[in-house]
């Protein structure tokens, strides 16, 4: 490069030029929709002019600024020579700038990156190799960078490094002040576009839609204590018409949700995916399957017609509608929903679900039943029978008398020889109770189309480890009123006869609850829901700079975008849950009841367990634990998952935490923990659970907890859902009419076609397609995922301590995946496989890309 005279004068005068490297990743690769980037990058390119960056002091502050950093002379993005461009993954293009500077800079310790081009481009890092005094400077950017006219502030990107507040170089605290106080946004008060950077709260006043229709109006939840709920990202769209505490609703079609637009990074593609996914399902495929399915009698005329999903296919006729669906979607979803099929047509086909893919019929046994409450979609239910027969909790001057109508006679053959006195003592009865979280919604449930009962199922733990189901009670609310408590009957195992088809549907019912409870409550309320107030604290309260910010950044990677796209199409009013589980328009109030018991103490793997009597304290076993059932898949491998977790954040936090004291005078952590209960749960502000973050081990706990949440819970929960729950009969989300009672035509049919009964009474046909659909994308792992023990940068920090004690977590995963092969391979451990003979691999580490029932991502990504 020649250089001119005037540099040559300043060069001369003292000053150097330092070269720095820029990646920037290609805005085509990042966006689904957004078609036209390449060629728009192509022909406005940002060297020159157009891109300004400006060191700023760590070291040296300018006392006319009150003693912030000295920012620099600019330099400007250039093309480096051809023969010196390193080997970049695809997608990303390497620029090179030139600073020129001299002893009065000091030490650069963060940079100002100014936009003057017309779109907007992701800067992933910059890094200075050599800079006279110190060697290499590197800054993990990772953030979308609009024009300057966006902004009414610079935008800054500090060096890798990590400091405490206190410990923050005096010319950097006024910039990390400034940086946090742009992302509280809280003096802005309009509807926010792409390109801002607030992270506010708001109440889930989304989901209902009273501008369209009375029918579509739901309920607040947030900020009242008959609907407690976590608060989600503010967007700050205006009221609606009709309703001024509800906000306004984007159209249907419209993905342009507001959040962050740095949330909608990760692998902002495989997001787009999902929303795009969410859009064809209800607007193409939806209407697509309500018009060609036979709708009398609406239902599957036997179970070979289900398995033709997935080995024949659905075969779609060669019309108008069905050819505007295929050419209206991309590409990786047209392979989603349609395949080829004959004639050229489309074919509606699903992958082939793993709980179909040794024996067709395995679903329909006991075995399979109790092992998938130790080792399925939703293992995070089942607890010890403390008592029998079971109490309700609800409040009897409202509900009556709720308790259970179990009866010694209605088990006591089926305990091995035990009475019922002695599987309670010995601890050998087990539980799944769905009756108090559905019981006060059951009226109004069953007044719509859906036709289900509140369930409770006991378990007998036998003596190689298994599980085997009791009974199973059914109930109803009294006909004559609520306050006079529950009718209820209860439904015994039988093998042969029309009892069998009486005891598969019993079971069909109780699995209907599960499958409600599981997506609204341990899928989306427990992880989804909880995990978005930290993410918002975080960014407002917790400087880049933070230790704990860069410990729990990659734990929320994409988490908002998810979310926002689940409350337009997902759990909205009218959307694809709404539609596909039984609660129907209750559905998200339901889990808001429920999130009044909602404990952040309990979500902690450890006490989870304890509080559900699968474990108990035992000073003589590992990590002092000692497991109920010790064969108990998620319990086995969470908790080797969790106490990796745990210790990683031991040893990350001590390198910056030596005490108490430290935790305790940490400024922006305390804020930060302030910040998540008050306002972020503030409807729990008030709960003595709460930890006061005092100390180190608060920290670490409270740490443990979040990173387990946002990674590993889950991956329990979701990566299952279609090995598991793509074949509906297996795990039903509605049911339409009630048990046939004998001396009716259901009954009569129930003997002489016990198939039709079932596909009578489970999902219809509509919904099975829709359910599946659904769930085969929310199972799909993204191509370019990072999972647990793995970043996007190995920069990330520049203390080689920290690289050291993730490099020791990520071994410790390692052979936690080889140690759960290992299990799934020991013929003696009979919960791990089962008679589906499906490998418990959900919380295995790591994984391929697609649907693989294994892998656990750093965050709720989809």
């Amino acid at each position: 490069m020649i250089i001119s005279h005037i540099v040559k004068d300043v060069l001369s005068a003292g000053k150097k030029k330092v070269k720095a490297s820029i990646v920037i990743m290609d805005k085509n690769v990042l966006s689904l929709n957004d078609f036209n980037a390449s060629i728009l990058n192509q022909i406005q390119d940002f060297v020159g002019q157009s891109v300004e960056l400006r060191l700023i002091s760590a070291t040296v502050g300018d006392p006319n600024k009150g003693n912030r950093g000295v920012v620099g002379e600019p330099a400007n993005l250039e093309r480096p020579p051809l023969s010196f461009i390193p080997k970049l993954i695809a997608g990303e293009t390497l620029y090179e700038a030139h600073f020129i500077v001299d002893e009065s800079l000091g030490i650069p310790g963060a940079i100002i990156v100014k936009n003057r081009h017309l779109a907007e481009f992701y800067l992933k890092s910059i890094t200075i190799d050599d800079f006279p005094g110190k060697g290499r400077i590197h800054f993990d950017c990772n953030s979308w960078v609009y024009n300057a006219n966006k902004y009414d502030y610079d935008r800054i990107f500090f060096a890798n490094d990590t400091y405490l507040p206190e410990h923050t170089p005096g010319p950097l605290k006024g910039y990390r002040e400034d940086e946090l106080r742009n992302l509280r946004g809280d003096n802005v008060n309009r509807e926010l576009e792409e390109w801002d950077r607030v992270y506010g709260y708001a109440y889930y006043n989304d989901l209902g839609a009273p501008d369209l229709s009375p029918s579509l109006a739901r309920p607040i939840l947030g900020g009242n204590s008959q609907f407690p709920y976590p608060r989600r990202g503010k967007t700050g769209r205006p009221p609606a018409r009709t309703d001024r505490n509800s906000e306004s609703r984007l159209f249907a079609l419209d993905l342009n949700i507001y959040v962050p637009r740095d949330e909608k990074f990760g692998h902002l593609k495989f997001a787009d995916f999902l929303g795009y996914g969410l859009k064809a399902i209800t607007k193409d495929l939806l209407p697509l399957v309500q018009s060609i399915v036979d709708f009398t009698p609406k239902e599957f005329d036997s179970l070979k017609e289900v398995f033709d999903l997935y080995e024949g296919g659905f075969p779609l006729p060669d019309i108008p509608l069905v050819r505007k669906f295929i050419q209206s979607m991309p590409f990786e979803l047209f392979k989603t929903f349609i395949t080829p099929g004959h004639n050229q047509r489309g074919v509606l086909k699903f992958p082939l679900p793993h709980i179909l893919q040794k024996d067709k019929w395995a679903w329909r046994s006991d075995e399979e039943f109790a092992r998938e409450t130790l080792a399925g979609v939703n293992p995070i239910m089942i607890q010890l029978l403390k008592e029998f027969p079971p109490k309700s909790s609800l409040d009897p001057s409202l509900y009556g008398n709720q308790n259970s109508t179990f009866k010694e006679q209605d088990i006591q053959d089926n305990l091995d020889g035990y009475s019922v006195y002695e599987a309670l003592q010995l601890k050998k009865l087990l539980i799944i109770d769905h009756h108090d979280a559905i019981m006060p919604y059951l009226r109004r449930i069953n007044s719509t189309d859906n036709k289900i009962y509140a369930s409770r199922t006991l378990f007998f733990l036998k003596k190689d480890g298994t599980l085997k189901p009791l009974a199973i009670e059914l109930s109803l609310p009294h006909p004559g009123g609520d306050n006079l408590g529950a009718v209820s009957t209860v439904y015994k195992p039988a093998s042969v006869g029309v009892e069998s088809t009486i005891w598969l549907l019993a079971k069909s019912y109780a699995l209907v609850n599960d499958s409600g409870v599981h997506q609204l409550i341990s899928h989306w309320l427990r992880t989804h829901a909880v995990i978005e107030p930290f993410v918002i604290a975080t960014n407002r309260q917790l400087s880049a700079l933070h230790p704990i910010n860069k410990l729990l950044a990659p734990h929320y990677r994409d988490t908002m975008n998810i979310n926002a796209q689940a409350r337009h199409t997902l759990i909205s009013a009218g959307g694809l849950l709404e539609f596909t589980v039984f609660p129907s328009k209750y559905a998200l109030e339901m889990s808001a009841v429920v999130y009044k018991s909602w404990n952040f103490l309990d979500q902690a793997l450890p006490a989870d367990l304890l509080k559900r009597g699968m474990a108990e304290i035992d000073r003589s076993s590992p990590h002092n634990l000692r497991l109920l059932i010790p064969d108990y898949p998620y319990a086995v491998d969470g908790l080797a998952i969790w106490f990796a977790i745990e210790g990683w954040v031991r040893e990350y936090t001590a390198i910056y935490y030596p005490n108490d004291s430290a935790v305790q005078q940490d400024g922006e952590l305390q804020s930060w923990w302030t910040e998540v209960r008050e306002v972020g749960h503030g409807d729990l502000k008030d709960q003595p659970w709460w930890p006061s973050l005092s100390t180190l081990e608060d920290l670490i706990q409270s740490c443990t907890t979040i990173i387990w949440i946002a990674s590993a819970m889950h991956a329990a929960v979701n990566f299952g859902q279609y090995p598991y729950a793509g074949y509906l009969p297996n795990r039903p989300t509605a049911s339409r009419r009630f048990m046939p009672q004998p001396g009716t035509a259901e009954y009569e049919e129930l003997e002489k076609n016990p198939e039709k009964a079932l596909l009578k009474t489970i999902t219809n046909q509509v919904q099975t397609i829709i359910g599946i659909s659904l769930i085969e994308v929310l199972s799909n792992h993204a191509s370019d995922e990072l999972y647990l023990g793995q970043r996007a940068s190995a920069e990330w920090a520049s203390d080689n301590r920290v690289i050291q004690a993730f490099n020791r977590f990520g071994s410790k995963l390692k052979e936690i995946e080889k140690n759960i092969s290992n299990l799934n391979h020991d013929p003696s451990l009979k919960n791990r496989c089962g008679p589906a003979q499906v490998p418990y691999y959900l919380l295995s580490p790591y994984s391929e890309g697609g649907i693989t029932a294994k892998g656990i991502p750093n965050s709720i990504s989809i």
